[in-house]
């Protein structure tokens, strides 16, 4: 049975382990990331983070999966003052396709309903056809695209 619950700082090593194999997935759809040992987020100070919420998924008492919500301020040209973020979405490999990074999202979208939130966002590479579906399955639509070029 798999069970969604909020990181706790003994989730650490392995949420540690968890960003860097997302980076190590991310790595071929972004040319400019710095080679060796990178970090995208400071977990630590998420799981304290009061407009943090990290949630793991756990099956037979190992984490197969993470996932935030981030509360954010809009620019002030934007209707709503606050937005939620989300990302880190993981899952281990031998648990994809049982629905579990689903679970997770529902559970980090009912977090940001009960903050008020109105607007939730990610960030997804271009290139990653599934991560894509996947957020199309819970409802997001492809929204803004961002342009790079090397000089």
């Amino acid at each position: 049975m798999i069970s969604i619950r909020t990181a706790t700082i003994s989730d650490l090593p392995r949420l540690l382990d968890f960003e860097q194999d997302l980076i190590t997935a991310e790595r071929p759809f972004e040319p400019t990331f710095k080679k060796g040992t990178i970090h995208y987020y400071d977990i630590e100070a998420m799981i304290h983070a009061v407009e943090v919420l990290v949630l793991v998924a756990e099956e037979a008492g190992e984490l197969i999966a993470s996932g935030y919500a981030r509360i954010a301020d809009f620019k002030n040209y934007y209707k709503y003052d606050k937005f939620a973020y989300l990302g880190f979405m993981y899952t281990v490999p031998e648990s994809r396709g049982k629905g579990v990074n689903k679970m997770i999202m529902e559970a980090l979208l009912s977090w940001c309903k009960e903050r008020g939130m109105e607007e939730v966002r990610l960030d997804v590479f271009a290139e990653n056809a599934g991560a894509i579906r996947a957020y199309e399955k819970v409802g997001f639509k492809q929204h803004l695209i961002k342009m790079r070029r090397s000089l």
